[in-house]
């Protein structure tokens, strides 16, 4: 994939760079985009290395990651976290992995994307 962005030889290439010359909507495909996932789980200390290891074998780096314990009796794990150059279809395959985990309530996913 990225050797095809990077020759100016192929023809996906260079039609793709013509039609966002000639059509801005079109490059906000190719914009980057951010994942966020909103995890709430159980309080486990297994929940927080197995979401993390979903990335890691994927060899990504969450670019933003917060938690806290939360709930009436502190029973309860929320995560957010980032993660840059994530696509929607990788993305929801990674939430899909989450909410099988055992302890894993509930795995809200959303992007942003910077104009």
């Amino acid at each position: 994939m990225l050797a095809e962005h990077l020759s100016a030889n192929s023809g996906p290439s260079t039609t793709a760079a013509n039609t966002a010359l000639t059509n801005p909507a079109a490059n906000a495909a190719d914009e980057p985009v951010v994942a966020c996932f909103s995890i709430t789980a159980e309080a486990d200390p297994q929940v927080m290395p197995r979401v993390l290891e979903l990335f890691a074998k994927r060899g990504l780096i969450p670019s933003r990651w917060h938690s806290d314990l939360s709930g009436r009796r502190r029973d309860e794990l929320l995560i957010d976290l980032q993660v840059e150059g994530l696509g929607r279809e990788k993305a929801d395959l990674i939430g899909h992995a989450m909410r099988q985990m055992v302890p894993v309530l509930s795995v809200l996913i959303s992007e942003k994307s910077y104009a």
